[in-house]
């Protein structure tokens, strides 16, 4: 049995969920959870209660950003030479272009 753990709002978690992905889903959840700077965790917690994710940058978020951008490149490099494009991909650079999007505004409203 796992220890409990409290969480940022003083809330013990002790509850276990478990599902079944297939390995398709799981790259592309581990690609989110990445790029959003999240535990897999807190990323799976917040869309599940269908928050926002808000992306804080931070070094490991600008390395995962780069690495993701890196292999969409890759894959529209491989779409010219005639291959179909995935919705998994799709999904990804909608997630990116978000975060790319977000980083742009002000919060201070400057």
């Amino acid at each position: 049995m796992s220890a409990k753990n409290c969480d940022r709002h003083n809330r013990w978690r002790s509850k276990t969920i478990a599902f079944r992905m297939s390995p398709e889903e799981d790259q592309q959840l581990e690609a989110f959870v990445k790029i959003s700077g999240l535990t897999k965790q807190d990323y799976i917690t917040t869309r599940l209660l269908e928050r926002d994710v808000v992306v804080d940058g931070n070094p490991r978020v600008y390395k995962a950003l780069k690495e993701q951008f890196a292999s969409v490149l890759d894959e529209l490099w491989r779409i010219e030479a005639g291959s179909s494009v995935d919705a998994d991909l799709l999904e990804i650079i909608r997630m990116m272009a978000a975060i790319m999007d977000g980083m742009k505004e002000d919060p201070y409203g400057k």
